[in-house]
């Protein structure tokens, strides 16, 4: 498992990452086993959010109930969790209290003294940077948070919070799929005026943005064919995909989902894959594709029969 340090931080962690947003209703003994898998294969980071789950912070509460970690086996994961959406609306909020207030409840619910890194969810266009700074300073300095980030952050966006908070932001989870790849797939066909793929839709290259401010980028959803549909693995729609992560698959002597994967950890940006499955042996197999060692070609490849310009 390729591993990575996290910028401006010692927390080292893996390249794949397991996601648990859909735990609420697994029993104490398939979430131990979903969890203890990914640690069997290299991952021991854990993402999480206050809205997963049937109730506020359930799914947090799930995962502490069936994990009833020790102090020193808490040490043994990053723990990654984020605010920012109210499901009663819905609607966002950054302000102050709320993330405080969110904090909170997702340490009772883990059953922790701190989190390692806080995300804010997704952009609160009412957002006061200076009550986010306030709130990550108090974090800190309490120690109830190691870390911060944003999720589905465009670069102005960052920029904004980075001008009032002093820590630097760490990670921006997007969503990145070989089939749902704009962040990349503009980069690719820039000033092709007839080209719809052409176009910026994250005010300006978030991917570069990332690379130059050392932010990793975390992929969320890294098999959904597009935004909240279904995967586009064995789907008939991408049947000419699927031919040429068949053939990979053979070549590598891996199962194809690792190929997916190993599409985006080729990324020289040295992205995290968030895995959304529940499924022990989806998460074991998507993990052999942490550093599988595609060639520019296959890469590629890979990207055109998704149905992306390469001019």
């Amino acid at each position: 498992m390729k591993r990575i340090t996290l910028k401006g931080t010692e927390i080292e962690a893996p390249n794949v990452v397991l996601g648990v947003m859909r735990i609420q209703d697994k029993t104490d003994d398939e979430v131990r086993e979903l969890v203890n898998t990914a640690r069997d294969a290299g991952i021991d980071f854990i993402d999480h959010a206050d809205v997963y789950g049937s109730d506020l912070h359930g799914c947090e509460t799930r995962f502490a109930e069936a994990m009833q970690l020790s102090p020193s086996e808490r040490s043994e994961f990053t723990l990654q969790t984020k605010c920012g959406i109210v499901p009663d609306g819905p609607y966002f909020d950054f302000s102050h209290d709320h993330i405080i207030a969110s904090v909170e409840g997702s340490l009772k619910a883990l059953e922790t003294d701190y989190i390692d890194i806080l995300l804010l969810h997704r952009p609160d266009a009412l957002v006061e940077p200076e009550e986010v700074a306030r709130a990550f300073e108090e974090l800190e300095a309490a120690g109830k948070v190691r870390a911060f980030g944003v999720s589905n952050h465009t670069p102005r966006q960052i920029d904004l919070l980075s001008r009032y908070v002093t820590q630097p932001i760490v990670a921006n989870q997007l969503q990145l799929s070989i089939t749902h790849a704009p962040i990349i797939a503009q980069g690719v066909s820039a000033n092709m005026v007839d080209e719809a793929q052409s176009v910026t839709l994250d005010g300006g290259g978030i991917v570069d943005y990332c690379r130059l401010n050392d932010i990793t980028v975390q992929a969320w959803s890294p098999f959904q064919a597009a935004f909240f549909t279904g995967v586009f693995l064995d789907n008939p729609q991408y049947a000419e995909l699927n031919a040429v992560i068949d053939r990979l698959a053979a070549s590598y002597d891996v199962p194809p989902i690792a190929v997916a994967t190993a599409w985006i950890t080729r990324h020289p940006a040295n992205m995290q894959v968030v895995l959304g499955t529940t499924t022990p042996e989806r998460v074991t197999a998507a993990a052999l594709g942490s550093d599988l060692p595609l060639t520019r070609a296959e890469w590629y490849e890979l990207f055109r029969t998704a149905g992306h310009i390469v001019p």
